[in-house]
């Protein structure tokens, strides 16, 4: 009979386990060289869109610079040569009215209307919830008049094509000096100032079809006024119809003080 030969005893590898734990440490390491990638891209994009939001709501008056701001200047050296992303994301996009796209508009309309604005026929300022587009009476309307004269129609016809496209709500406001009315048509200022916005109201629904949901009409006649009554320069001033784009946000605007001609005193703080 043959013997059976014994078989060799199988050599036992106990240096296995390094295979997986250099797998393991190799995983370990991309894992987090990704995450410290998309930590440093976060950052950059959180500390653009911060200043920006920042910027865009100091310039609309809801809060000021405080002397303990936190440095949210971007690390330009991390990110040579990139530009802002969220600055040129925003603008006048179709249907959004934040306060970013509000400050948009008002560099929009006044390199639009800048001749009016030279002559003291337009005024831009924020206040009051938004962006405010005073139309003066100098270029808008004959003296105890609220009927538009036919020399304004272009301008109008800008302002409306710029602000069709948003969907935010806009107030019209009436106001007037302190010089009480004398004519037939209207008893006092009250009636004039509120007759002209309704006006604009009407020429904005018939004529540029705005949804008439997002429009309203007030009159408030000399009692918000932006210059002192005790000229007739701030007189002029204060005869004048208010646009107001609403800022799609419930927050409280505090008026930023508007533009005055030389000479021009500002009306009297009421206690």
């Amino acid at each position: 009979m043959k013997k059976r030969r014994r078989r060799a005893a199988e050599h036992v590898n106990h240096e296995r386990w390094l295979i997986s734990y250099a797998d393991f440490i190799t995983l370990l390491f991309a894992f987090f060289v990704v995450l410290y990638a998309s930590s440093r891209v976060d950052q950059h994009r959180v500390v653009e869109m911060a200043t920006a939001l920042r910027s865009a709501f100091q310039e609309l008056g809801l809060f000021t610079p405080q002397a303990r701001d936190v440095n949210l200047q971007p690390d330009q050296t991390a990110f040579p040569g990139r530009k802002s992303a969220l600055r040129g994301a925003v603008g006048l996009s179709q249907g959004v009215a934040d306060p970013a796209s509000l400050v948009a508009l008002k560099h929009q309309l006044s390199a639009m209307l800048a001749p009016e604005i030279s002559k003291h026929e337009i005024g831009l300022r924020f206040g009051r919830g938004g962006l405010i587009i005073s139309l003066e009476e100098l270029g808008f309307f004959d003296s105890g008049s609220a009927q538009l004269r036919p020399g304004s129609e272009a301008t109008l016809n800008r302002i409306a094509l710029a602000l069709r496209p948003l969907t935010n709500d806009i107030s019209i406001e009436g106001h007037t000096d302190n010089i009480p009315i004398h004519n037939s048509q209207y008893a006092s200022n009250w009636d004039l100032s509120a007759a002209r916005a309704v006006e604009i109201v009407r020429l904005f629904i018939t004529r540029y079809q705005f949804p008439p949901e997002r429009l309203s009409a007030a009159g408030y006649s000399e009692y918000h006024p932006i210059a002192s009554n005790s000229t007739s320069q701030g007189r002029q001033l204060n005869r004048r119809v208010d646009v107001v784009v609403k800022a799609r946000f419930p927050a409280k605007v505090m008026d930023t003080p508007a533009i005055l001609p030389p000479g021009v005193s500002p009306p009297p703080v009421q206690k």
